[in-house]
């Protein structure tokens, strides 16, 4: 095996799979990165039990050529060594050689490094990469879907089905749901190029962060497709495959209130910066809880204590505030984790009680729905 390609287009790929290889699975040979130099392309595959992502580097890109002198093969080269000495490499053109006894040789200007590869015959096997079940979505768009709802997953094991985000499509509507039992992210979007006309899956939620940051913003579309028990994303050169969840996921529908009995309008910013300074004397071990108090002219006031450092409290004013006066307390960390993620100007918060779940979601834009509980406080 043999290729010589141009550095930066291989360490881009290089870091786009190696979020897929881990030294603690129990499969050795995942411990490293698969190298195929194949059809003109040089393929990069990175593996564990959750996830396989496969690069495909083009010999050409329009009309630069990337990579030249190309024998075809295949090995295993160790990570992380593999990846650091890629990035160290002096110059842009990268040789790589590979002999009869799977040992890599490495050239940039005068460093030379030989790495010890594996035979990639013991690695397994990647299913076809085909499916009749598919749709099609922009990239930013399914970064938008993941960042306003991949936050609410549960981090706890204990409800593995909880860890992940329920998608669903129906009737050219995607939908993706996270809730980690305390708080709910939903968030909606119309789809057009589908050849599926239902889907009701739940991803881990860990798989669709690794697949976000790896992706580029481009209104360019990826391909999804469903395969027996698993989920492939795919694009021209990146095909990202994860396993899904298995068992139902909760019916959150019945969560989300019909009505409110307080409304506020608020700049989005300004409620930002308040919560994070009542935030500061929050009682940590008490889920940095803080409350918010409506009071007249369309001041709200949000304050936070913990007995062993001090008090801190603020007046807001809001936009409108309609209906009755509340007393609320809640968890700065979801509240913020919630605004954070939202990128309107203003926020509109339902309230239904004091010990009911409020909604956050903007004034122009019925597809983004935020749900937190309340906490009790004495």
């Amino acid at each position: 095996m043999k290729f010589v390609i141009k550095k930066q287009q291989l360490l881009k790929n290089i870091q786009s799979v190696v979020n897929a290889i881990s030294s603690r699975t129990v499969i050795p040979i995942l411990t490293g990165m698969k190298i195929d130099v194949r059809n003109n392309h040089v393929v990069l595959t990175g593996s564990n039990s959750d996830i396989t992502i496969q690069a495909h580097i083009p010999q050409k890109i329009g009309e630069e050529e990337i990579i030249t002198s190309m024998e075809e093969g295949t090995i295993i080269l160790p990570v992380p060594h593999f990846p650091e000495i890629i990035k160290k490499l002096p110059e842009e053109l990268v040789e790589i050689t590979v002999d009869n006894d799977l040992k890599a040789t490495i050239r940039s200007g005068h460093a030379v490094f030989a790495l010890n590869g594996q035979s990639s015959e013991e690695y397994p096997q990647l299913p076809p990469f085909q499916s009749d079940e598919t749709f099609k979505i922009s990239i930013n768009d399914l970064k938008q879907l993941t960042k306003q709802t991949v936050f609410a997953v549960s981090t706890m094991e204990t409800r593995p089905i909880l860890t992940g985000v329920n998608v669903k499509l129906d009737n050219k509507k995607l939908e993706f749901t996270a809730t980690d039992s305390h708080r709910l992210a939903l968030r909606t979007i119309n789809i057009e190029d589908t050849e599926i006309d239902s889907m009701n899956v739940v991803i881990p939620g860990k798989s669709l962060q690794e697949l976000s940051k790896i992706l580029d913003d481009t209104d360019d579309e990826i391909n999804v497709s469903l395969m027996n028990n698993q989920i492939l994303f795919s694009t021209e050169n990146l095909f990202f495959l994860s396993r899904l969840l298995n068992g139902n996921y909760p019916e959150t529908s019945r969560l989300i209130p019909d009505h409110s009995e307080t409304t506020l309008l608020v700049e989005r910013t300004e409620l930002i910066h308040t919560i994070e300074r009542a935030a500061l004397l929050a009682n940590r071990e008490q889920n940095n809880v803080i409350r918010l108090d409506t009071k007249e002219d369309n001041i709200i006031e949000v304050s936070s204590q913990s007995p062993e450092v001090g008090y801190v409290k603020e007046d807001l004013h809001v936009k409108s505030f309609d209906g009755d006066e509340l007393k609320i307390s809640f968890s700065s960390k979801y509240m913020l984790d919630t605004l954070k993620t939202i990128d309107s100007d203003e926020v509109v918060i339902n309230f239904t009680g004091a010990m009911r779940p409020f909604i956050i979601k903007t004034p122009e834009d019925d597809s983004i729905l935020q749900l937190i509980l309340p906490v009790r406080t004495f």
